[in-house]
């Protein structure tokens, strides 16, 4: 007994200090995660500061991980690890990892040049290869988006960056084009006024730069009229379906006519060919 008394004894020490230990772990654990709650919702009041909301995502991500990180650290140390050779460690094994998931890294790599040199930003309209949408957030791997048909996409970075980007809504105006086809036998002239009429009754129509009119091609069947205005941005796709929707009763009002594709087919009677083609054998 006095044996167990004696080993007991020496062991309640050890015992006392690994409880203890693991009750600061725990407070170091709660205290981490609150710390990461605090800087979330800190980093998610920036936009009220002037900071650009296609940023906020990536600083939150890239903020909590590294408060987790740090508190991971101090709870190795609560436990008497050599934080100094773990961190050669984890440096070494971020390598191997990173030859590994050469892929990811690409995309988070590119996820960093799209929020350098902010091609686009949250909410803006943007096409890369046949994808078109609304960007709705940035993120280390992916960047999402809501297409016109409301559907969301999450498009690896490096494939966004890997294509041909087209900001629809970053420049305050657009030109809108217009073809309006009328017959061979109708007047051109009249056909230009029906556009010029469809131009100063729309109020959305800029006047800088001016509205351009002219004859675009002598097609097959038609006469295409060629209508170049510019719009604000936001008015684009209303000012366009406007005008189409008033173009063919102007160009009606007027006389004029749309014409459908045509053909002209000659046809040769053979029994009248083939007397002919005797004479020129002879």
């Amino acid at each position: 007994m006095d044996k167990i008394k004696q080993q007991l004894d020496a062991l309640w020490p050890v015992v006392m200090g690994v409880g203890l230990n693991i009750l600061w772990a725990l407070l170091a654990l709660f205290v981490t995660w609150i710390a990461a709650k605090l800087v979330s919702r800190a980093i998610g009041r920036l936009t009220e500061r002037g900071i650009d909301e296609t940023l906020v995502p990536v600083l939150d991500t890239l903020a909590v991980w590294g408060t987790y990180v740090v508190g991971g650290l101090v709870v190795l140390d609560i436990f008497g690890a050599n934080t100094t050779s773990l961190v050669a460690l984890l440096g070494a094994a971020g390598l191997a990892i990173g030859l590994a998931l050469k892929d990811t890294l690409q995309c988070i790599a590119a996820g960093f040049v799209l929020l350098g040199l902010r091609p686009f930003r949250v909410g803006e309209t943007i096409q890369f290869g046949s994808t078109i949408g609304t960007v709705r957030k940035v993120g280390l791997f992916t960047t999402e988006l809501d297409t016109v048909d409301g559907l969301r996409v999450s498009a690896p970075n490096d494939k966004v960056w890997g294509e041909t980007l087209t900001n629809f809504t970053r420049n305050a105006s657009r030109r809108i084009e217009i073809i309006a086809s009328i017959a061979y036998g109708d007047d051109i002239e009249t056909g230009m006024n029906v556009l010029r009429r469809l131009v100063a009754e729309e109020p959305r129509i800029l006047a800088d730069p001016e509205p351009a009119f002219a004859v675009r091609a002598l097609a097959d069947s038609s006469v295409n009229l060629h209508l170049r205005a510019w719009t604000t941005t936001a008015d684009y796709w209303d000012v366009y379906w406007s005008l189409m929707k008033q173009l063919k009763p102007a160009l009606e009002a007027e006389g004029l006519t749309i014409p459908f594709p045509q053909r002209e087919l000659h046809i040769v009677n053979q029994a009248e060919k083939r007397p002919l083609e005797k004479a020129v054998h002879e």
